[in-house]
């Protein structure tokens, strides 16, 4: 039976969205809303491919074509997301579409596309490679009281959540995108990385609303300390962003916070808690393990041409160790005035 594959226009945006949540596979990464916070708040191309068969959507492929003299081109699955890869009916929908992005890639000149899948299909395949070590997911089922969800910690992370909890902070569900954003700005200058620009995350509000939440969290005297937005998706809370000050360590507020956010999506109704992807072996990777989330390995794919390897723009390259070490010593107003130009293409 024959299919079409095109372009994603607006108006089937409310089906795009419906398929993927139908999907066995689909994830918060692969709805059509992360097309327009990646193209009004990056100002990167978003060619979202959608197949179709009798009217039907049978297959996306969400795919995003960053432009950059600095670091190039390149065609992604998607950028700023943890998640990416096709979701289709079958075999035949699924592969029309990898190859529908490599002809996209060829007519622009790339000879490479990524794809963050969970579950690589392209094991073994010609021209394909598989990255099965460089990176993991975090995700497990919470528990439905307060005291069961801190004894369901490991011993020595509960101790650290436990102090946490007798140094009067508290926890604002209403805090507000410029308090999220400073903290966040100076969090990610301190780890020498260029910051993304607030256009990014005022866009995550406004196309998500209610599946979007800022927290903030407050010392007894009122400073803030931490703050984070997650994302809510069918049964699944999603920490994505989060950033704190130097004084945050000393208040255990990352703890307080993250505890804090496995309460109320309990109350909220959600069961199951996905921290996100960490490269293996770094700090967060070890933070998640002490938390008792056991890693699962991310398959990301690469279809590459002959005699290419996979890019690599990860603050994990040597190449950037130089910019990192200048990076975390810029006055955080140079910082947050030059961080976005360049973090618009590494997402």
């Amino acid at each position: 039976m024959s299919f079409s594959i095109s372009e994603l226009k607006i108006e089937n945006f409310t089906r795009w969205d419906a398929y993927v949540r139908a999907h066995a596979e689909g994830t918060f990464c692969h709805l059509s809303g992360w097309k327009t916070v990646i193209e009004k708040g990056a100002r990167q191309e978003c060619p979202y491919l959608v197949a179709m068969q009798d009217g039907k959507i049978t297959g996306v492929l969400p795919l995003t074509l960053r432009k950059s003299l600095m670091f190039g081109k390149a065609l992604t699955s998607s950028m700023f997301a943890v998640y990416g890869g096709a979701l289709a009916d079958d075999s035949d929908v699924h592969n029309a579409l990898e190859a529908a992005a490599w002809e996209y890639a060829q007519a622009e000149g790339l000879k490479a596309v990524s794809y963050r899948t969970i579950k690589s299909n392209r094991h073994g395949d010609a021209g394909w490679e598989v990255d099965t070590d460089s990176a993991a997911t975090f995700i497990k089922c919470l528990k439905t009281t307060p005291e069961d969800i801190l004894l369901d910690i490991p011993k020595r992370q509960r101790a650290v959540v436990r102090k946490s909890l007798k140094n009067g902070l508290t926890c604002d569900w209403g805090g507000s995108i410029d308090e999220f954003y400073a903290l966040y700005a100076e969090s990610v200058r301190n780890l020498g990385t260029p910051v993304f620009g607030k256009e990014i995350f005022i866009q995550f509000m406004d196309v998500f609303g209610d599946d979007v939440e800022l927290q903030v969290i407050k010392t007894e005297d009122g400073q803030t300390v931490s703050a984070m937005m997650s994302f809510y998706y069918k049964d699944t809370v999603l920490p994505y962003y989060s950033g704190g000050t130097f004084a945050a360590r000393k208040y255990g507020s990352q703890d307080f916070m993250l505890y804090s956010l496995m309460l109320r999506a309990v109350e909220k109704g959600y069961s199951r808690f996905d921290i996100g992807r960490s490269k293996t072996g770094t700090g967060p990777y070890k933070f998640k393990k002490n938390w008792g989330f056991e890693p699962t390995p991310l398959e990301y794919q690469f279809q590459l041409a002959e005699g290419e390897a996979p890019p690599n723009l990860t603050p994990q390259n040597s190449k950037f160790d130089l910019l990192i070490k200048v990076w975390k010593k810029l006055p955080l107003p140079v910082a947050n005035l030059l961080g976005p130009a360049i973090a618009r293409h590494l997402g």
